[in-house]
């Protein structure tokens, strides 16, 4: 009798640990790629991009838009559209931060196309292709503190680099001075860790991101667009 519960306290044991590692290999990450430093040309003008828009240069800005820059699936596209659509001139336009996001955070280059097109942030290219974008985020950023409630006192259950997870907006807690926006997101791991985080840490791989061309030996941005 005693051979059996030892064998039976084993087996479950052995289930237990079995089922702990495959919640464990479930985890996924999806860490930053900057293949924008590996051309000098690009690297310079980025560089030059980003101390502009640091800097709110209207004008730099829109003399490396590209006449046909794709603004959004729905519109004409065009510099024009472009300009209205950001209020590029207002003091609150949202354009700037957003740029900033998205210029700081790598990307990736695709080679097989003509011009050697390259988007960013890296998430947008570097996101699995097998899980479905619409349905999977991913934390934007290294050691993020993953809470058991929404509040900045709350215990810190993990830590999160880059890991992949599913957002439940049912009970986040929403920005009541931003429509659509939220404070704190309420997030599950595919690993299974649960738990709420900071919204600025969690972005979507198709959220906005840019992409360059090289036209006529000048870098231009023919993207800048969210969604699908």
């Amino acid at each position: 009798m005693k051979r059996k519960l030892i064998g039976v306290f084993l087996l479950s044991s052995a289930i237990l640990l079995a089922s702990i590692n495959v919640s464990a290999q479930k985890e996924r990450q999806v860490f930053p790629v900057d293949e924008g430093k590996t051309d000098v040309s690009f690297k310079s003008f980025r560089e030059k991009l980003i101390e502009a828009v640091e800097k709110r240069d209207v004008k730099y800005v829109v003399g490396i838009l590209d006449p046909a820059i794709l603004n959004s699936f729905g519109g004409n596209g065009g510099i024009k559209e472009f300009k209205k659509m950001w209020k590029i001139d207002s003091p609150t336009s949202e354009l700037w931060d957003k740029l900033l996001t998205v210029l700081t955070n790598g990307g990736s280059f695709f080679k097989e196309e003509k011009n050697n097109l390259f988007c960013a942030p890296y998430s947008f290219k570097q996101f699995p292709k097998d899980l479905d974008a619409f349905e999977y985020q991913l934390i934007f950023d290294n050691n993020v503190n993953l809470r058991a409630r929404p509040d900045l006192k709350a215990e810190t259950v993990a830590r999160l680099s880059y890991n992949v997870v599913k957002v439940d907006y049912e009970n986040s807690v929403a920005d009541k001075n931003k429509e659509g926006e939220y404070l704190w997101l309420k997030i599950e791991t595919l690993g299974g860790k649960k738990g709420f985080v900071s919204a600025k840490f969690v972005r979507s791989p198709i959220d906005y991101r840019a992409c360059f061309e090289k036209k006529n030996g000048k870098w231009k941005m023919t993207t800048f667009v969210a969604g699908d």
